[in-house]
């Protein structure tokens, strides 16, 4: 992806860049390396002086280090130049990890750049467990990453779920406000706690059944495993969820087969942050129970 700016000002290079462009100074630190500027055509230095109604060019093409690109099928749900949305299944991680450096949904994400002669990095802007399935979005360099990232900060990028739950609500639709924290310093599970952090997500109930609903759930904050510890907190736990789950709704699942949980990242919508213009990315997927609607 290449950034093409004409200078509205005297001043230094690196002031544009900072000021005129919002690149990060860590961007600015990594691209300076890879002779990723030019003014009026030619290479140049962040200390290079620019003068008003210079042409700036900036190359954000980018080269991954520390795990494999493989030749897996995307099915992918979206793409422009500066990201990429695709369809994740159950089971599969996001990104390679200490433990996993392969398989991952990151691994196919740069496989694909590959064989169609993108020099893209691969930045997860959404992140789903392993077993959450859905729409995950991916910003194809750093600098749209950070612009994803000051969006999320806003509440600019809004997210929406599906999800099959044991029981339901008693209301139709409500907010769900606990505080999380985390269930000792080393695990990876979640609890709701008074010292906690600040957690909110707003329901919807979309269909009734005798044992189970389907939900709509939109995440106010994004923290680790909220859905699944707040529906589980709030009574009616996601079900096929391993580890927030009661003794009925694990009963419920086994009996339906289902071991992991039934959570779809279904919609995400935002405002471009490139172009401006309005962005609505939606999964194919269902959860249980919908599936037969």
């Amino acid at each position: 992806m290449i950034l093409e700016h004409i200078a509205q000002r005297d001043a230094r290079l690196l002031s544009i860049l900072r000021r005129e462009l919002a690149l990060s100074s860590g961007l600015v630190k990594r691209l300076k390396w890879q002779n990723a500027f030019q003014l009026n055509g030619a290479f140049v230095h962040i200390n290079a002086s620019v003068r008003h109604g210079d042409r700036i060019i900036v190359d954000l093409s980018e080269y991954v280090q520390g795990y494999d690109a493989e030749d897996t099928s995307l099915d992918i749900l979206y793409e422009d130049e500066g990201c990429l949305a695709v369809e994740k299944k159950g089971g599969i991680l996001v990104h390679p990890s200490p433990q996993r450096n392969s398989g991952t949904l990151a691994n196919a994400v740069l496989g694909y750049y590959q064989r169609t002669g993108q020099a893209c990095g691969v930045h997860p802007v959404t992140r789903l467990d392993r077993d959450t399935f859905g729409v995950v979005l991916f910003a194809k360099n750093a600098y749209v990453h950070e612009k994803f990232f000051h969006m999320q900060k806003q509440h600019l990028i809004s997210k929406t779920y599906l999800a099959a739950v044991y029981g339901g609500p008693r209301s139709e639709a409500g907010v769900i406000d606990l505080p999380i924290a985390r269930v000792g310093a080393r695990s990876l599970l979640r609890t709701v706690a008074p010292g906690g952090k600040e957690s909110r997500t707003y329901f919807r109930v979309l269909s009734r059944f005798e044992n189970y609903s389907i939900l709509e759930l939109k995440p106010v904050t994004g923290r680790t495993h909220q859905l699944r510890v707040h529906c589980f907190y709030a009574g009616f736990p996601i079900l096929g969820d391993p580890q927030y789950q009661t003794g009925e709704s694990r009963q419920f699942s086994r009996e339906n087969g289902l071991f992991t949980q039934e959570l779809c990242a279904k919609r995400l919508e935002f405002l471009h942050p490139l172009t401006g213009a309005p962005v609505v990315i939606e999964s194919r997927q269902e959860v249980w129970g919908k599936k037969s609607m």
